[in-house]
C-alpha cells in the first residue's frame, strides 16, 4: 500500500477570524478550485462547519471523469483547524489536515493532506503522471484565488508532495 503526502503552507494578509470565516464556509470551497475541475456542492453546505458535517460533491478531475464526491469533517477547532476525509470518492483514502494561525502581517494557512490512489500498481503508476500534476495545478490554482481575495505577505508559498 503506497501513501503519498501533500505538504502546502500559504501566508495572506488577512487576520485570523476572517481567514477562519472563508475557510470554515464549505460553500467557499468552489471558490478557491479551478473551474476545470467542474467541482459542484450538492448537499450539505447550508451551514458552517462542525463536526460530523457530511458535504456531498461532483468533481471532474480528469476532462471526461465526473464522479461523486462525500466527505465528513471528523474535527474542528474553531480559529485553528479542521479535518475533512473522504467517505466516498475517486481516492482510496483522503485525509486532509487545514491549520490556520496568526502570524506578523496576517495569517499562513498549511494544508497537510495524506492520500492513497485506487487501482493497486496502476494507480501508482499514473500518479506521477496524472495525479500529482493535477493536486499541484488545484493547489496553485488555490494560492492565486486566495492571493486575489486576501493579498499575499511576502513569505515564500510552499508545496511538496511526496511517498510516504
Amino acid at each position: 500500500m503506497q501513501l503519498y503526502q501533500l505538504h502546502a503552507k500559504q501566508c495572506i494578509k488577512t487576520d485570523i477570524q476572517t481567514a477562519w470565516e472563508f475557510l470554515s464556509d464549505p460553500k467557499n470551497l468552489q471558490r478557491i478550485t479551478p473551474e476545470a475541475m467542474g467541482f459542484n456542492i450538492l448537499a450539505g453546505a447550508d451551514r458552517k462547519m462542525f463536526p460530523g458535517q457530511v458535504i456531498h460533491y461532483t468533481v471532474s478531475p480528469f476532462p471526461g471523469v465526473t464522479t461523486k464526491w462525500v466527505t465528513e469533517i471528523t474535527h474542528v477547532e474553531n480559529g485553528k483547524y479542521f479535518v475533512d476525509e473522504q467517505r466516498f470518492g475517486p481516492y482510496a483514502l483522503w485525509h486532509h489536515k487545514h491549520f490556520i494561525k496568526e502570524i506578523e502581517g496576517g495569517v499562513e494557512m498549511e494544508d497537510i493532506i495524506d492520500y492513497k490512489i485506487p487501482f493497486g500498481i496502476l494507480g501508482q503508476m499514473v500518479h506521477p503522471i496524472l495525479v500529482k500534476p493535477q493536486l499541484k495545478k488545484i493547489f496553485a490554482y488555490r494560492e492565486k484565488a486566495l492571493k486575489e481575495l486576501f493579498g499575499q505577505l511576502p513569505t515564500p508559498t510552499t508545496l511538496s508532495l511526496k511517498k510516504i
